[in-house]
Formats: C-alpha cells, structure tokens, sequence
C-alpha cells in the first residue's frame, strides 16, 4: 500500500454528527458555543468529539468567518511580566474554543507592523497588543477590521479596547517609599519608547511624567534624574554602569521594569556595591523574579494576570458581537516591600 493510502482519514463533522446522533448544524453550534444549545447536546458533542478526536478545520472555520484563534503582540520572551500576561489570557480562554498565536517581533516598529499583518492574513479573531511600538496609525487602521485589546499604552480610543496601569500612581507610591527612608538622590531607569510611532501616553511617559510630579511634591524637583535604557537585562546593567560610576552616582534607582533591575543589581555586584547597603532598588512588574530568596527585590505590583485576563475577556466581548463601543480598563498598582531597599547610608 502507497503511503497516502495509510494516510489516517481526517475526521469531519458529519462524523461527528453520526457518532452523537444528532445533525451537523447542533455540532457547529457546540462548537461555536452558540446561545440556545442544552446541556445535554453539549455534552453528548463533546464527547463525540473527544471520543473521534475532531479538529476543525481552521482554514474552513475562517470561510464561515471565525478561526477561533486570537493573535498576541509582544516585543520579546524573555521580560517575565509578559508570561504573567499571558498566563492570564490563558486562564481566561482556558474553557473556550479559543487558542492564542503568539508573535515575538522585536522593539523595531517596522517588525511588529510585519507580524500584526502576517497574524491578520492568518485571519485571526482578534489581536492583544502588549505595548506595541508599530504605529499607531497603522494600529487605529487595523482595528476598523480586526477587534483590538492594547495593552500598556494610555491612549484613548474609539477604535479598540485598552488595558493599563495606574503607571503615574505606581512611580509615586516608589518615590514616597524611597524618600521615606530618607533618599534624595533617586533616579528613574525608563525605557527610551519610541516617540515617533505617534503614542503620546505611552508606560514609560506615564511613569516618567509620575516620577517627576511626585519628586515635585517632596520637593526634590533639582535632583530628578532620567536614564533611558531598554527593559531588557543588558539594558539595565548599562544604565547602571554608567550611574554608579558617573559622577554623583545615586543612592537609589527604580526601574520601569523588574527586568532592568536586574540588570542594574548585575551592574552594582560587579562594581563591589551591596544591595541594599550601598544602593537601593526598586523594580516594577512584581514579577516571580523580584520575589526570588536570593534577589528579594522591592517592586510595583502591575496585576499583571488580571491584566491579561481582562484583555482577553473584552476581546471576545468584541469578536463575539456582545459589545461595540471601546473601553478602557485601569489597573491600580501595589507597592510590595522586600530587601533591596534600605535607609542611605550617612
């Protein structure tokens, strides 16, 4: 026999059909989740198709005008904040038909433009953007077509959903921490963004903007200082170099991300500088890293689970027709205190 012959026959919904003893349009309800279907037609579906093994078919799906498949912008694997989103857009789609399709495209604008079109070619129900950097032009155009949750930026829209955090309150509850142990000195580690992709109230512009304002109140305005540096480990650790062995090196530094602290904490370690005896540090995600027993690393807790599943859930609010008009959803962040943080010494 011809290897084609041994092939497996693709199971199709007809089998379904015959297998449950119901017709093939109960089958495509359950598996759209239609409103109206009992219980008992649910389950003898299901186990139908569990039993036979069906998989639809997605490129059929998407003729019929779903796939069933949403698309997740980031800009890479290796920020811990992000599984934290992604767990919860997991979690929350964890009982339905949905599955994710995830793009790692890089800071390049030009290469997140490249993967959000390839995902809509793919004909995906709808994208999570997670801070993207494409522009926001092009962002606005996609999402007349394609339902869009962002994620991170603060710029309000008509066009798609976001989600965020409270980034001008969190730096403040990190300020008001630091001054009352006693720091002046307190520099903000913050991403350089990308201006040029027309956001105007990215993160790290909410942060920064927060950072500034509340140096303000404790009247530290003269000694606001500003490193830009990329969320990323090496980002960090050169921000740091160059901090602690510039002049008037700072008695502490909070980063926009718990990433970039590490990098920082890498920085101080090989400069001969203990946390927090020499230098205190604050990161900002809360991710598991912060709470490592080796790093115990003051953070801002961003709810970065709820922040996922809250995208998730109103992405499909919008791709299943419950909700048209766009929302924007606010996380409020939590100062969470470990040992990286310390009075200065005198």
């Amino acid at each position: 026999m011809g290897q084609d012959s041994q092939r497996k026959k693709r199971v199709t919904i007809t089998d379904v059909a015959q297998h449950a003893g119901v017709s093939t349009a109960a089958v495509s309800k359950v598996i759209r989740n239609a409103y109206g279907v009992s219980t008992a037609m649910q389950e003898k579906v299901r186990a139908a198709i569990a039993e036979l093994d069906y998989r639809p078919h997605t490129a059929a799906r998407g003729m019929r005008g779903r796939t069933y498949t949403i698309g997740v912008l980031l800009d890479n694997i290796r920020n811990a904040f992000f599984a934290d989103i992604l767990d919860g857009i997991r979690d929350e789609l964890h009982d339905s038909e949905y599955t994710v399709m995830i793009g790692a495209a890089g800071f390049s604008a030009d290469a997140q433009r490249k993967t959000i079109q390839a995902m809509v070619d793919r004909q995906v129900d709808g994208l999570i953007l997670i801070a993207p950097s494409s522009q926001r032009a092009e962002v606005l155009t996609t999402a007349q077509s394609t339902p869009i949750v962002v994620l991170g930026h603060h710029d309000p829209s008509d066009l798609h959903d976001s989600v965020v955090d409270a980034d001008a309150a969190g730096a403040g509850l990190v300020v008001d921490h630091l001054v009352s142990q006693g720091h002046r000195d307190i520099t903000l580690v913050s991403s350089p963004g990308t201006r040029s992709s027309k956001w105007a109230r990215t993160p790290e512009i909410v942060l920064t903007n927060g950072y500034v304002e509340a140096m303000g109140r404790h009247r530290l305005a003269d000694h606001v200082r500003i490193c830009r540096a990329a969320y990323s480990d090496e980002g960090g650790y050169k921000a740091g170099m160059s901090l602690l062995t510039g002049e008037n090196p700072p008695t502490a530094i909070m980063t926009g991300a718990d990433v970039a602290a590490l990098g920082v904490w890498r920085a101080a370690h090989e400069l001969g500088l203990r946390i927090p005896d020499d230098l205190s540090l604050v990161g900002y995600n809360n991710t598991t890293l912060a709470d490592l027993a080796t790093v115990q690393l003051t953070s801002v807790d961003q709810a970065g689970h709820d922040m996922g599943s809250t995208a998730a859930r109103l992405l499909i609010e919008r791709v299943e027709g419950h909700r048209e008009h766009a929302v924007q959803t606010t996380m409020t962040p939590r100062l969470v205190v470990r040992r990286s943080t310390a009075p200065p010494r005198v």
